[in-house]
Formats: C-alpha cells, structure tokens, sequence
C-alpha cells in the first residue's frame, strides 16, 4: 500500500470532527467538491468505507473510527516535526516538561539542570511533582514529556505504553533527631521501628508502598504516629523529637554525598542509620513509547541518564 496522503487524512479528520463536509471544505479553504474527493481517494487506497451520513450529519463508520485514532497521532508528529524544524530554524531549543517526586526535585535534579540551562539558554524547562501514579497519569495524557519516579517492584508493570529506563537504586535509611537521648537501635529491623513513634510519607505515594513492603516481610503491620506529603516536613518533625522517621538516604546526606553521621535543616541536627536489612527504592526515567523527542527533550533525556548507577 502507498503511503498515506497527509492531505487526505487532514481532510478526513476535519470532515469527522465537524461533521459536515461544507464545514471541512471552509476551515480549510477548499471546495466541499475538493474534500469530497480527497475522502473517495482515501476510502479508494483503503478498501473502506470511512464515512456515513447518519441525518444531516457525516460520521465515522468503524473503520473510520479505527482511522481517527491514528490519523490524530499522524497530525501531531507532523505538527512536531514543524515546530523542531522552526525552533532549528531560529535556534530554539524548545520546551521541556518533567514530573517527578519533591525528593528527586530538591536533592538530585538541580545540579543536573542546572548544567542543562548553562549549555542551552533557551531551552524552557518546567517541573512538577506528585507521586508515581500522579506522574505516570501525566504521562500518558501528555500533560508532562518524561518523570522521574519511583518505580513499582517490576517496571513492566508500569504498562506496554511506557517506556521505562531504571536510573538508579537509592538507599533507605532511619532517622532520628540529633539532639537528646539516641532512640534508633543498633540494628533498625522491622520489628524495632515498628515499636517507635515514626514519622512517615503520605500513603497514596510509591515510597510508601515500598516501605510497607519492607515491614510486612519482617512480619510488621506499620502504624505511623504521622504521615506527612513533604521530605522536608518529615525532617522537622523528626528534628523537633517528635518521632524517628524512614527517608531515601539522598534526603539526609544530599546528592552524591557521604555518609558523614549527621545532616543539618535549620540548624538542627539529624542522626541516622541503615536498615536492617537493607532497602532500597528504585527511581527511572518514564516516557511514553510514541514521545517524539525534539533536540532539547534529547539533551535533556541525555544528562538524567547521568543518573544511571549499577542497581544492588
């Protein structure tokens, strides 16, 4: 079969979406006899009837339905490749949109973007966060281009229309307040922390889920004394004594930085330990399958991957 005459699809898809061959024919500046002919030439390369006249209105037959779909999808990479083709032309990089958690926002992207914005200027970057169901929702309603999220126990299950990239597995660790008598046991296994006061995320977030996980398998059903939506917030609480908390190790010592005994938020110190046994929480890199990756969305993709670290 001959490739598909983008006139004739746009033609179609105008036709379905106003309902009216005369409509399509003046919203693209032809003569309802020219878009007539467009649809019988495209109805004739395909072997199908695409459209009906249901009253005074032209719809969509099955096959015509099955068509849109794709039709759409065929508009938009041409509409993409356009605007590449344009910001090329007057040296634009374009714009990005990541999604991804209030922890990866505030202790592993900034020197990454920062480094981004350095050697393009004029790319537009925008960032939200939520939680990986949030992320993922986004994703595929193509609200943001890519997230960086913690990813469910397999990435498969994430779903055949994403395409997952594991970066990086990050260490889980307990924390406590510096200040005043130690209350984190020397081994932090489930059934220690269990019977502590603890300071945990909300929920609705992955990382609870992991969490969750971890103390059911050492036969531990977990009650949170509070459940907080914030990284930040988990940290006063827990500096102020109020409970001993479970963050990802990046939110204690910060990006890349040893484990020097202790970290500091307005002033006040933070003990911390490993688990027992150890747990680790696995962020990727999510996009959807068809995402068609202009320069700045290539480059961008690019420096994420320095993220990518052997898992444990």
């Amino acid at each position: 079969m001959r490739a598909l005459n983008p006139d004739q699809l746009l033609a179609f898809r105008r036709v379905v979406e106003l309902g009216s061959f005369s409509a399509a024919a003046k919203r693209l500046s032809l003569t309802q006899p020219a878009v007539s002919q467009q649809i019988r030439q495209l109805e004739e390369r395909l072997g199908l009837r695409l459209i009906e006249r249901v009253g005074r209105r032209a719809m969509p037959t099955t096959a015509g339905s099955e068509l849109l779909i794709h039709a759409r999808n065929i508009d938009c990479a041409m509409e993409a490749a356009v605007e590449a083709m344009d910001e090329q032309a007057r040296g634009v990089m374009g714009r990005v949109r990541i999604g991804c958690g209030s922890t990866a926002l505030i202790y592993l992207l900034p020197p990454l973007l920062r480094d981004l914005k350095r050697r393009f200027p004029t790319l537009e970057i925008t960032v939200s966060t939520g939680n990986t169901v949030e992320m993922l929702q986004q994703i595929e309603a193509n609200l943001i281009d890519l997230g960086l999220v913690t990813l469910p126990p397999k990435a498969s299950s994430v779903g055949r229309a994403f395409a997952v990239t594991p970066l990086l597995e990050e260490e889980f660790v307990a924390v406590e307040s510096g200040e005043g008598t130690r209350c984190l046991p020397v081994k932090t296994t489930p059934a220690a922390l269990a019977a502590l006061p603890l300071v945990l995320d909300e929920p609705n977030s992955q990382s609870w889920h992991v969490l969750e996980d971890w103390f059911r398998r050492g036969g531990q059903r977990v009650k949170p004394a509070m459940m907080l939506g914030s990284v930040e917030a988990i940290k006063e609480v827990v500096c102020a004594g109020l409970g001993c908390g479970i963050l990802p190790r990046s939110a204690v010592t910060g990006n890349g930085g040893k484990m020097s005994g202790g970290a500091r938020r307005s002033g006040a110190p933070l003990r911390f330990r490993s688990l027992t046994p150890p747990l680790y929480r696995r962020l990727g890199l999510v996009m959807r399958r068809d995402k068609v990756l202009h320069r700045g969305l290539r480059e961008t993709v690019k420096v994420l991957m320095r993220l990518q670290r052997p898992a444990k």
